[in-house]
């Protein structure tokens, strides 16, 4: 309930999945978008088919035709706040469309995914407080729940979705709702 009290370490279970995911997804746009050609780059992968387009607007990205024409031309910069939009609707619509092939991966047919579960760091909890928690590994077969909140941005989905893949490991699951990392690979 009161996690880091007496100075444990770690991230929410979920939180480290998000993480993990985005690795997986790679391969986008990694220059910033302060940077020109980060910045060009995001807006021609939003604007590139009217199906990207109307997935920028619903992730958010709402400018009229005449100022996306402006940035896309290099004659207006976006502002600060436009910048964020602009990263937070390109990262949006990349997880949607490597959603489908990011889900068959893990599934693999049906035999799943093997995913590693480092614990929370304990190292500045005083010694009689520490508790033994080991690290784990399970095989989780199915990723729908997950991969879709993730892709949708959903973080409490996500949360809803991690918990009922730990909760398998049985009694012990509440000790692993906080990890340093979670590695599995597609």
């Amino acid at each position: 309930m009161d996690f880091g009290k007496f100075g444990a370490r770690g991230i929410k279970g979920s939180d480290a999945v998000t993480r993990q995911l985005d690795d997986l997804a790679g391969g986008g746009i990694v220059t910033p978008v302060t940077m020109k050609r980060g910045l060009m780059a995001r807006l021609h992968y939003l604007t590139k088919t009217d199906h990207s387009r109307a997935a920028a607007k619903d992730a958010g990205l709402v400018v009229t035709d005449r100022t996306l024409q402006a940035w896309l031309e290099g004659k207006r910069r976006p502002s600060k706040a436009n910048l964020e939009r602009i990263d937070a609707a390109y990262r949006t619509v990349r997880r949607r469309n490597v959603a489908r092939h990011l889900l068959a991966r893990l599934n693999r047919e049906g035999r799943g995914t093997r995913v590693e579960i480092h614990p929370l760091n304990q190292s500045q909890v005083a010694r009689p407080l520490q508790r033994v928690v080991e690290y784990r590994t399970m095989n989780v077969r199915r990723w729908e729940r997950i991969v879709e909140a993730w892709a949708s941005g959903d973080q409490q989905g996500l949360d809803d979705a991690w918990e009922d893949v730990i909760v398998d490991l049985g009694s012990q699951w509440g000790q692993y709702e906080y990890v340093t990392n979670i590695g599995f690979a597609a």
